[in-house]
């Protein structure tokens, strides 16, 4: 195994053990990068010589070089004496809406050439100080405004598509070329590219993880989360990135935690909701045979199994639709009138028909939103997590605009993709995705665990019992000769 291919956990073992240093470990994400990217386009920009930088720094601050150690690659390691935590030496990718002081922020768009940020945002400041190693920043849908990040190629296949808006990301994780990655979700744009890619996406609570310095697509709806190789390793990004900011309007103040679950399978006593409707209604066979034996599999680790109904389903699109658009437009409306050509023609059309909306359209939005909510809290006092697909279909192919569905009904391809994980957005509760299977393609299969605002705790400890006891499932590195091809 080459060090590129490790988790975030197990590169970290690898350096306390001192048998792989920091910049074996960004040398050789860097040499994957250089081979994955003419083919996948993840990123926007690489900042090798920072990331460099940054893992000789971590060697030099844990301690002196440790004598006769041996590295994954079977050539003596310089390894960690002292650290500062576990992200202390990882590679980490951005998404291209996150600040880092003197480094582009282009949120994949025309409207932002040129760019510098000034400072950092919140999130970086955080990643730094932990040690990790900037490797660059990732594509976007233009502005986060889309579910299929166009200029990525899906890490599985580079004729389908990647998923969005936090392609880039996903697909860097998936291929071996970032050991984790930051993305933004709105309405699953962090949990969307997880499944089609065969990563870990975490979106947690709102408020839990603080926005400043994010460009925004929707400000009642937005959070920053992980995209890992494992549940663990999303647990470790999480204890490092949730806190209080409070040039975040948002941000949540609560206690510092340890995310990591405890090791073993046991699930005696949790209670998961299985939903008699709503996500399972138009969803592809093969992803419902591979969530619902997930589901199976998780009561056989000791849940308990419970029907539950969703609420308000017929309002969970329009309350989505009714909050995100002219929230988009309010935030780009001195510049859609300064400079409309440089947005994309799909971007530039939402963002128009975002100002068409009246005042008492939002204000119903935001009504439901808190009716809707209040009702997710009352379901979700019955059980402890509710297990579903992420997405409804696996990654489809370029350019293809509908999916169809067994009872011969037609989709949009992206209101297939957010239907299922707008909800948490909407709500505000933490949802968490994770690989549980392929198609008959080999492409991967995402399930979706939701719970109660902050009880991120619960949705990684039931992740982490399927990652550790589901032979068969989880983080598998993307075919990299496939890739880039």
């Amino acid at each position: 195994m080459q060090p590129y291919e490790l988790s975030l956990a197990a590169a970290a073992e690898e350096m306390r053990e001192r048998r792989l240093s920091p910049v074996e470990l960004v040398d050789s994400v860097l040499e994957q990068i250089d081979t994955t990217e003419p083919g996948l386009q993840a990123y926007v920009t690489v900042t090798a010589e920072r990331a460099r930088a940054a893992a000789r720094e971590a060697e030099r601050d844990a301690g002196a070089p440790a004598a006769g150690g041996s590295s994954t690659t079977g050539r003596p390691s310089q390894g960690l004496t002292g650290s500062r935590g576990p992200l202390h030496g990882i590679p980490v990718a951005l998404k291209d809406l996150i600040d880092v002081a003197g480094v582009a922020t282009t949120a994949s768009s025309r409207v932002r050439e040129g760019h510098r940020a000034e400072a950092d945002s919140s999130v970086a400041e955080r990643l730094a100080a932990a040690g990790t190693a900037l490797l660059g920043k990732t594509h976007t849908h233009e502005f986060a405004y889309g579910l299929l990040t166009p200029q990525t190629r899906n890490a599985w296949d580079p004729d389908r598509v990647a998923g969005g808006s936090s392609g880039g990301s996903a697909v860097a994780v998936a291929a071996g070329a970032a050991t984790f990655a930051l993305g933004t979700d709105t309405g699953g744009s962090i949990r969307v590219p997880a499944a089609l890619n065969g990563v870990v996406g975490l979106k947690p609570t709102y408020g839990l993880v603080a926005r400043h310095g994010v460009t925004s697509l929707s400000w009642s709806l937005d959070h920053v989360g992980p995209l890992t190789r494992t549940v663990e390793d999303a647990a470790l990004v999480m204890s490092v990135l949730a806190g209080h900011d409070p040039r975040d309007p948002a941000s949540l103040s609560v206690p510092a935690t340890d995310y990591r679950p405890a090791p073993g399978g046991d699930l005696t006593g949790l209670r998961v909701g299985v939903p008699g409707n709503y996500y399972f209604d138009h969803v592809d066979p093969e992803v419902e045979t591979a969530v619902r034996a997930a589901v199976t599999h998780l009561e056989a680790l000791g849940a308990t199994l419970v029907d539950v109904e969703i609420p308000m389903t017929r309002y969970i699109q329009a309350t989505h639709w009714g909050l995100m658009v002219p929230e988009a437009s309010a935030y780009h409306e001195r510049t859609l009138r300064s400079a409309p050509e440089r947005y994309g023609d799909d971007i530039r059309v939402l963002l128009e028909a975002g100002e068409l909306m009246s005042a008492g359209d939002y204000l119903r939005a935001q009504r439901a939103r808190t009716l809707m909510r209040q009702a997710w809290l009352r379901m979700l006092a019955e059980v402890d997590v509710i297990a579903a697909p992420t997405v409804p279909a696996t990654a489809v192919r370029s350019g293809q605009e509908t999916v169809t569905w067994p009872d011969g009904t037609t989709e949009g391809v992206s209101d297939a993709y957010v239907r299922l994980s707008a909800p948490a957005n909407v709500t505000g509760v933490p949802a968490l995705s994770l690989p549980v299977g392929r198609d008959r393609a080999g492409m991967p299969i995402g399930m979706q665990l939701l719970g109660r605002p902050l009880a991120e705790d619960v949705l990684l400890r039931v992740g982490h019992a399927y990652e550790e006891t589901a032979p068969g499932h989880g983080y598998a590195p993307a075919d990299v000769a496939t890739a880039s091809r």
